[in-house]
């Protein structure tokens, strides 16, 4: 039986270690340690290069505090569970390759882990009677998802995004705002200084499920080239492209929960660390399905979803053997891209 998972993460710019231990049924967070790399903001984005040179400093000392931030020793690790992709290569290739050397000297359990398989398991640490099916929607710097997830394991993709990624579209709108790296926080702080009186697009709202978010954001970079006085008009830029965002998430998230029944939303990916999404979501679909998130820091890229993704896997039999490689484009075990859905689904 499988009673403590260690985590690494370093799929991007966050070198994270986490641990995890049984409690009764369920897998309890016994220690989280993340790193972030601050070296990536004055260059308006993460360079892979320097990513990859961070992690290989940072991974043996964040590793070694995660396990003794949890009061337990490296022998007393029964797996080890390890992103394995998407990501930037160079750091994925850091996490795999010490997890690896962990497994093998301790003759230890191993486990690669989808990241975004991982966000969807993000908000059962703190809420572990979270059970499927429910609607997920993933929104992060890179990917713009929603599934259908009709059981643990089983994930059917309802939409996606055809170009930018909302994430990706909230830091380049900072960067024309001049907000600094990465986007998402300076403008919700900032929208909270504004009002929605830009009128911006909500692209393919209501026509479908994918998502389209280029177009928004050639709208703002017309306004702000269009004569406004930044300066002055600032907040009410940002107000109007964060509604504009949201608007579009909501709706769709609402027509896909109309579709298939479901009475639960899982809403995970850095994006989701947004406060004000969270609760533009619940609002208007109350009545019609909770919305579950988890806290910020479980949402960013951390080693406890990806433990926590990993303790499914191993408790369904599963292992990684010392040939696991890292992978950019790793396929999403059990997604399926043709969705099966019924209207008539019982709520839950």
């Amino acid at each position: 039986m499988i009673d403590v998972v260690l985590g690494i993460e370093t799929s991007c710019d966050e070198t994270s270690a986490a641990v995890l231990v049984r409690d009764g049924p369920r897998p309890e967070l016994a220690s989280l340690v993340i790193l972030s790399q601050d070296i990536h903001t004055v260059f308006g984005g993460v360079v892979p290069e320097l990513a990859s040179r961070a992690h290989l400093t940072a991974i043996g000392p964040v590793v070694d505090q995660a396990l003794k931030q949890a009061g337990i020793p490296l022998d007393a690790v029964d797996a080890i569970a390890v992103t394995a992709g998407p990501g930037l290569v160079g750091s994925l290739l850091v996490g795999v390759c010490y997890a690896k050397a962990l497994a093998a000297a301790g003759d230890k359990a191993l486990i690669g882990v989808h990241h975004l398989e991982a966000h969807i398991f993000a908000p059962t640490i703190e809420h572990p009677d979270l059970e499927p099916p429910f609607v997920a929607l993933i929104v992060s710097g890179g990917h713009t998802l929603l599934l259908d997830v009709p059981q643990w394991g089983r994930y059917r993709v309802l939409g996606e995004t055809r170009d930018d990624a909302a994430g990706e579209a909230f830091d380049k709108v900072a960067s024309m705002l001049e907000l600094g790296y990465p986007g998402g926080p300076p403008i919700e702080h900032l929208a909270t200084q504004g009002s929605d009186r830009f009128d911006l697009p909500r692209p393919m709202l209501g026509q479908g499920f994918d998502f389209s978010f280029s177009g928004l954001k050639t709208a703002v970079l017309h306004t702000v080239r269009g004569g406004v006085d930044l300066d002055a008009d600032k907040a009410d830029i940002a107000a109007s492209f964060q509604a504009a965002v949201f608007d579009v998430l909501t709706g769709k998230t609402r027509a896909a929960v109309e579709q298939t029944g479901y009475g639960t939303v899982v809403l995970g990916g850095g994006v989701a660390c947004s406060r004000a999404l969270a609760m533009h979501m619940a609002r208007h679909l109350t009545g019609l399905a909770r919305v579950t998130v988890a806290q910020p820091r479980l949402n960013a890229d951390n080693a406890a979803m990806i433990a926590r993704a990993g303790w499914f896997h191993l408790d369904q039999g599963e292992r990684s053997d010392l040939y696991l490689e890292a992978d950019a484009r790793m396929p999403w075990p059990g997604l399926e891209r043709q969705p099966r859905l019924s209207s008539s689904r019982p709520r839950s």
